[in-house]
């Protein structure tokens, strides 16, 4: 199975909690819950991971491309 890995970047950890009447109440995990059942009907594996450091991501991009992805996504925040 092809896996693919989305990276989220510093304060979106906070979507639904941070005002809500601008961003909207989804937080991450509806989102990531989303985007899996999407990968599933595609025959996709899906990893996610999210930081409010930007050196944390740099490393886990490196960690990703180390190993056998399809794809990476990248919402910097």
């Amino acid at each position: 199975m092809k896996r693919i890995c989305i990276i989220n970047g510093p304060n979106l950890d906070r979507l639904g909690k941070r005002e809500p009447s601008i961003y909207g109440d989804q937080t991450l995990t509806d989102l990531e819950n989303l985007l899996t059942e999407e990968a599933d009907e595609l025959g996709l594996d899906v990893q996610f991971y999210q930081s409010n450091h930007e050196g944390f991501i740099i490393d886990k991009i490196g960690e990703f491309s180390d190993s056998e992805i399809f794809g990476l996504i990248i919402n910097p925040g």
